[in-house]
């Protein structure tokens, strides 16, 4: 179905098949140093930003192409991307290319070693790490028939349980070369575009060529309240909780006070841990997205 789709729209069309963790990359910097102009991900953001990553490591002037599939599609969220594979194809033969910009995080890797890798929608740390990785080793819901309500359900459960066991740490935050500071926090998050988690409009405000990040800091607040509250992380109306500060930023960096191991997520993936530093690369990237729709 998904083949006869692009075919429909594109005619003949080379496809490579990811194995394992980082093929995408490999693939898609591949392809883009042979002179391919449009290289499409097929997959939700993992599978996108490893392509994304390829291109950009082939520094080629190849356009990124997305066609929504997997557990996540935040991303295609704030690109205004269909859902379904044939209206994506749809989106992308009659699509306008645009530049964006991407986010850079050098940080450690899980040895100790460092690292960096670039992203399109958002950079976290605290809540959603955690939940990423009790989503990763826990997959309760994985009897379920179809794809995204599993996902779905895997991410809610996980979600529930991190809330539950819940504490703030501290760390310290430089933005833009100024004062180091020290801030609580439950979640942290670094975005270039409005949603992660799954559809959480974490950052309702973010624009993918402003060359700005869109910081949200998630403070010290009652397991009760984000219980009850919750929906508002859907809506994008938290900001106005008195225990969330957003503010727009170039360049930070981050790390914990005390030596403890906080892990960071990027994408959806989780490649290391703090100590990390964020820098916003303006208008680095091609991406084809639908006509109507402004970055």
């Amino acid at each position: 179905m998904l083949a006869s789709d692009i075919r429909a729209h594109f005619g003949p069309f080379a496809v490579s098949f990811t194995k394992a963790p980082g093929d995408g990359a490999v693939i898609a910097e591949r392809a883009a140093g042979s002179g391919r102009r449009l290289i499409v991900a097929c997959g939700g953001d993992g599978t996108v930003n490893e392509v994304a990553n390829g291109i950009l490591a082939a520094g080629t002037d190849a356009e990124l192409g997305i066609i929504p599939s997997g557990t996540g599609g935040d991303l295609r969220r704030t690109l205004n991307i269909p859902g379904s594979s044939r209206d994506a194809a749809v989106a992308l033969r009659d699509g306008i290319t645009r530049r964006i910009d991407v986010g850079k995080v050098d940080f450690l890797d899980h040895h100790g070693r460092p690292a960096s890798r670039c992203f399109l929608n958002v950079s976290s740390f605290g809540l959603a790490a955690s939940i990423i990785k009790r989503v990763k080793s826990q997959k309760l819901f994985d009897w379920l028939p179809i794809e995204g309500i599993r996902g779905q359900a895997n991410f809610a459960a996980s979600t529930l349980q991190e809330v539950l066991d819940l504490d703030p740490v501290t760390i310290k935050v430089r933005i833009d070369g100024g004062d180091e500071t020290l801030l609580q926090t439950i979640n942290f998050c670094v975005a270039n575009a409005r949603y992660f988690g799954g559809g959480m409009m974490i950052a309702p405000d973010a624009k993918l060529a402003d060359g700005m990040f869109d910081v949200v800091n998630i403070g010290d607040i009652s397991t009760a309240k984000i219980i009850l509250r919750a929906y508002t992380l859907y809506r994008g109306t938290h900001t106005a909780l008195s225990e969330v500060k957003a503010t727009l930023a170039r360049e930070i960096e981050v790390r914990s006070t005390d030596g403890t191991e906080i892990l960071i997520e990027t994408d959806g993936e989780l490649p290391g841990k703090l100590p990390a530093k964020y820098s916003i690369i303006p208008q680095a990237l091609k991406i084809r997205t639908p006509g109507h729709f402004s970055v």
